[in-house]
C-alpha cells in the first residue's frame, strides 16, 4: 500500500499513519480493503482498532473532525494541556481497564475534587460532611445523618430526579446544589428527568470531598492526545471525512463497519430524532499563575449562564505563570452541533430500542460502540471496558470458526 504521507506527531516520539492529512484529494483513491471501517476516533474506535490491530487485522479510522481523540481532545496552551472539549478524569475499580490505558501513557495521581459556587458562597462538594458543617455546623457523622433525617422530604417511590434528591437531602440542599445545575445542563426542570442522573453523585456523611470513590484515578501525563497518539501507532487514520457524505463509497472498503456516531443519524432518524445536549465552550489565557485554585468550580445559580470554570494546570499540577480557563454553557442539541449527553428518560430509551433492533436486523457486519451509538451515560473507563470486550468476543468467534 502507498500512502500519502506518514505523519509525525509533534512532541511525541509516536507515528500513526496518516491518509490525506490536509483534508485535501479522497480516502476512496486509497482502494486496499480493510478488515474494519471504524467511523469514530474516539476512545471506543481507538480501543477497537488496537486490538483488531494487534490481532493481525486491518484497520481504517475516519473522523469527521481535524483531529483524533474525540472529546477527549486535549490541546497544549500555554505550556498546558487544555481539555478542549470539557474536563475528563479517569476513575475505574476494574484494574484490567486502568493496567490497558496505561499501556499507552503514565498517569498522575490526581484526584478529583469539585467545588460549587451559589449566590458568591463556595461549598464543598459532592455533599458530604464538611458540606453539612459550613451549612448547619455539623461536626460528626451521626449529627450528619441526624440532620439529614430531619431535612429529608419523604416520598416513598421517587419517580424522577426531584423526589429523589428531596427524599435524601430535603429542599435546601436540593436548591443550592441540584436544582439550578441541573436545569441549565439539561434543559429540563429536575421532575421532567430521571433520578439515575443525580444517582451517579455520592452523598456522604464522613469528611470526604473527593468526587469518585474508585481505586484508581488519575490524568494521562502529558495529556490524552498523547495516550491515543500512542494508543493508534501504526494505524491508518483519515481525518476531516464526514461519513455520511461518502458512506457508500467508504463502506466499501472494509469488510465491517464499527459505527461510533448517533445511532439515529446512521439510521436516518427512521424513528425520529433522540434527544440530546450540547455544550459550548469558551477558553481563555489569563495572565495569573492561579484563577480560581482548583480545577472545577460549579456555578448552580440558575441565572449564571455557564455550569462550571475549567481550569487546566490543576489536573497535571502545573506550575506555569499563565493558566487557562474554561466556561461550559450548556446548550440545546440540533443538528449541526456535537452531541455530548443522551437523555436517558423512558421515552428516549424506548426510541433508542427501536434504533437498536431495527439497526442489528438491517446491519449485520455493522457494531455499533461507545456513549452515541449505544445511547447510554458511559463514563470513560466504561467506553474502554465496553470496547475491550466487544473486540475480545470478535476474536474468540473467528478464532472458534
Amino acid at each position: 500500500m502507498v500512502l500519502n504521507s506518514v505523519c509525525e506527531i509533534s512532541q511525541y516520539s509516536y507515528f500513526y499513519t496518516l491518509l490525506n492529512p490536509k483534508g485535501t484529494g479522497s480516502v476512496m483513491e486509497n482502494k486496499e480493503k480493510y478488515d474494519y471501517l471504524i467511523v469514530g476516533c474516539g476512545l471506543f474506535g481507538c480501543v477497537f482498532a488496537r486490538e483488531m490491530t494487534d490481532a493481525g487485522y486491518k484497520c481504517l479510522i475516519i473522523d469527521k473532525r481535524s483531529h483524533v481523540g474525540g472529546n477527549v481532545y486535549t490541546e497544549k496552551i500555554e505550556g498546558i494541556n487544555v481539555h478542549k472539549y470539557g474536563a475528563h478524569i479517569f476513575h475505574t475499580n476494574d484494574k484490567r481497564v486502568w493496567d490497558y490505558v496505561n499501556k499507552f501513557a503514565p498517569f498522575n495521581n490526581y484526584r478529583h475534587k469539585v467545588f460549587v459556587s451559589h449566590d458568591s458562597n463556595l461549598y464543598s462538594f459532592p455533599i458530604n460532611l464538611f458540606t453539612l458543617y459550613q451549612l448547619y455546623h455539623t461536626s460528626t457523622p451521626n449529627e450528619a445523618i441526624a440532620e439529614l433525617e430531619r431535612r429529608k422530604v419523604p416520598c416513598d417511590n421517587p419517580k424522577n430526579l426531584e423526589e429523589w434528591i428531596l427524599s435524601q437531602v430535603g429542599t435546601e440542599l436540593y436548591e443550592i446544589f441540584i436544582k439550578g445545575y441541573t436545569t441549565k445542563q439539561w434543559g429540563k426542570l429536575p421532575d421532567k428527568l430521571p433520578s439515575s442522573i443525580i444517582k451517579r453523585i455520592p452523598i456522604r456523611t464522613e469528611l470526604n470531598d473527593f468526587y469518585f470513590d474508585d481505586l484508581y484515578q488519575g490524568i494521562p501525563t502529558g495529556g490524552y492526545t498523547a495516550l491515543i497518539e500512542k494508543m493508534i501507532d501504526g494505524i491508518d487514520v483519515k481525518l476531516n471525512v464526514d461519513y455520511f457524505k461518502d458512506r457508500a463509497e467508504l463502506d466499501s472498503l472494509a469488510n465491517n463497519i464499527v459505527y461510533t456516531g448517533k445511532i439515529d443519524e446512521f439510521c436516518d432518524y427512521k424513528f425520529g430524532e433522540l434527544e440530546y445536549r450540547s455544550l459550548d465552550f469558551e477558553h481563555k489565557v489569563i495572565e495569573t499563575p492561579s484563577f480560581q485554585g482548583t480545577s472545577v468550580v460549579n456555578y448552580t445559580n440558575i441565572e449564571v449562564p455557564y455550569t462550571r470554570i475549567l481550569e487546566h494546570k490543576h489536573f497535571e499540577f502545573g506550575k506555569t505563570n499563565s493558566t487557562v480557563i474554561t466556561y461550559e454553557y450548556p446548550a440545546k442539541w440540533e443538528k449541526g452541533r456535537e452531541s455530548y449527553y443522551p437523555v436517558n428518560d423512558e421515552a428516549n430509551n424506548k426510541q433508542y430500542m427501536q434504533y437498536k433492533k431495527y439497526s442489528e436486523e438491517q446491519n449485520p457486519n455493522v457494531i455499533f460502540g461507545g456513549r452515541l451509538a449505544e445511547y447510554k451515560y458511559y463514563d470513560m473507563h466504561q467506553v474502554v471496558g465496553s470496547a475491550l470486550a466487544k473486540s475480545r468476543h470478535i476474536l474468540a468467534e473467528l478464532k472458534n470458526k
